[in-house]
């Protein structure tokens, strides 16, 4: 902790006894039996049944079930030999594993893509009764690679006639040739209503082509972006673009992940935002630094579903929870990787241009089981439990800070404070704002839990917050037994951190610098378990 007193405090001290299972739903694989009570496993995350996970793939909503598909190796717990992991969701919150989607065939494995539904079939693989689902992914030939060839990746299709249970890989791949560029991949798929066509955007190396295709076979190529824009400490991969609205205007939202070169080290995701004309994407933040949807070091390759019922009019985003300077070495045994909670993606605008907000999907509230109050005020300490003995340590917690902002001062006038969460084992992860560097952090340090399997895992991971001005700030986290996602102020910032504490964080208590600083309000949800 970077502060020696904690002035206030609203403490919460929750004892649990771990071994509380449940047996998950209905599958149509069979887990073993109470794989799901595993240390460290997520209890209200998407993991893998087994084996290794990476990118989230293909997410696509069709007939009252919303579709992931994601990068998958079945033989280990270690990234190799690419396949389509699937499973299904009708509330985005419990999901059924299926088996898996595409496998590696004589073209290459299968790395990461899109998936559409074609409601006019104009692909010809379906009918007008019957639309195709279909799959746009990149082919990855490792032979050819090993050759010293620059043509490994190319582009092709499959489709599904049964709701995605089953695949088809289309007689004619790949759709399109690699032109020489060595890291070429990633197709993101969308139908662009304007011009009655869909429209591919594609990561190569260090920016984005775009190409278009009037029935997802044939396509032509657009235009580029990004040589001169965002961030290019690393490859740009997993590419996303997607209109959102902002008072009744439309702008283009391209996401682009990048690895290395996020802001805390590692991965993570860039955006960018714009105007799109079916051929050519100008971005209107042109000359700002990179914005991240996410400034923790854990929310990699999030793209957004395709086809969501339009009268939801909701763009939802899923990022895999990991970093690839640690991502095949964390301290799992069965499985490796999880997904972020599903978010909804809104725009805002501050003094620098376009700001992309994130915040969880509604349909989490279904998580809410017992709900603490807070009551406001100035308390050296105040406990609260031992009140929910017998359950997983999970939380929502939704804390609002009233403080006074520090204009011109010293970084010793600084006032810090924040939220302290704390196992048994007294394993601690801290989050916090300081008013003079206009930060907010997660210091996941040595005694947050196991660390040793990398040097790049600890640090103080920060984040800038110049809109926190107003001496207010609310932090709004969700705990699960390994991960923290933070949301500030509706999200308009996001930082998550994955965390090793051997039993969860048992407690959860605020602190601060200085007794300026009040809880102006507060309340703490227990969580259930989804499996």
């Amino acid at each position: 902790m970077r502060t020696g007193t904690l002035l206030i405090s609203a403490l919460i001290t929750l004892f649990f006894a771990c071994g509380a299972c449940s047996t998950p739903g209905p599958a149509a694989v069979e887990p073993q039996a109470d794989q799901y009570n595993e240390t460290y496993r997520p209890q209200f995350h998407f993991s893998p049944d087994s084996m290794w996970m990476n990118d989230p793939n293909g997410m696509v909503y069709y007939q009252g079930e919303y579709h992931l598909f994601y990068q998958h190796h079945p033989n280990s717990t270690v990234w190799g030999p690419m396949h389509w992991g699937h499973a299904i969701s009708t509330d985005l919150v419990h999901w059924e594993h299926l088996p898996i989607a595409l496998y590696p065939d004589s073209l290459g494995t299968i790395f990461s893509g899109s998936a559409v539904i074609d409601w006019n079939n104009s692909s010809g693989l379906g009918s007008r009764d019957n639309p195709p689902m279909v799959a746009i992914f990149t082919h990855h030939n490792h032979a050819l690679e090993e050759s010293g060839s620059e043509l490994f990746q190319y582009q092709s299709i499959a489709y599904s006639l049964d709701r995605g249970r089953s695949w088809t890989k289309y007689p004619g791949n790949p759709v399109i040739q690699n032109p020489g560029i060595r890291d070429f991949r990633d197709p993101k798929v969308s139908w662009y209503e304007k011009g009655q066509k869909w429209i591919m955007v594609l990561a190569a190396q260090d920016r984005v082509l775009f190409y278009s295709s009037p029935d997802l076979i044939h396509w032509t190529r657009e235009s580029e972006f990004g040589a001169d824009a965002g961030a290019h400490g690393g490859v740009w991969e997993c590419p996303d673009l997607f209109p959102l609205e902002l008072n009744g205007e439309e702008h283009w939202v391209l996401l682009v992940s990048i690895n290395p070169g996020g802001p805390n080290g590692g991965s993570a995701t860039q955006y960018f935002v714009g105007d799109f004309n079916g051929s050519v994407f100008q971005n209107a933040n042109a000359g700002t630094e990179a914005r991240w949807i996410d400034y923790g070091k854990d929310n990699y390759a999030g793209v957004t579903w395709s086809d969501v019922p339009s009268g939801e009019d909701r763009r939802l985003f899923l990022g895999w929870m990991s970093n690839w300077q640690y991502a095949t070495r964390v301290p799992t045994e069965r499985w490796r990787s999880a997904m972020t909670l599903p978010r909804e993606l809104r725009l805002e605008r501050d003094k620098n241009g376009f700001r992309l907000c994130s915040t969880p999907v509604e349909e989490v509230k279904e998580l809410r089981e017992e709900r603490i109050k807070l009551e406001p005020g100035m308390e050296n300490r105040r406990d609260i439990g031992p009140v929910l003995e017998g359950q997983l340590p999970l939380f929502e917690i939704d804390l609002v800070f009233a403080y006074e902002p520090v204009e011109g001062k010293s970084p010793e006038t600084a006032v810090e404070f924040g939220i302290i969460l704390e196992s048994s084992l007294h394993e601690m992860v801290i989050i916090g704002f300081n008013t003079y560097s206009k930060e907010v952090f997660i210091s996941r340090m040595q005694n947050s839990g196991k660390f040793d399997f990398s040097d790049d895992f600890i640090g103080m991971h920060t984040a800038p917050y110049l809109l926190s001005g107003e001496g207010e700030i609310r932090f709004h986290a969700f705990v699960d037994l390994a991960s923290i996602e933070l949301f500030v102020d509706e999200g308009a910032l996001a930082l998550t951190e994955i965390c090793f504490p051997e039993s969860g964080f048992q407690s959860i208590s605020t602190y601060s610098s200085h007794e300026s600083v009040k809880l102006k309000e507060g309340t703490i949800y227990r969580l259930k378990r989804v499996w």
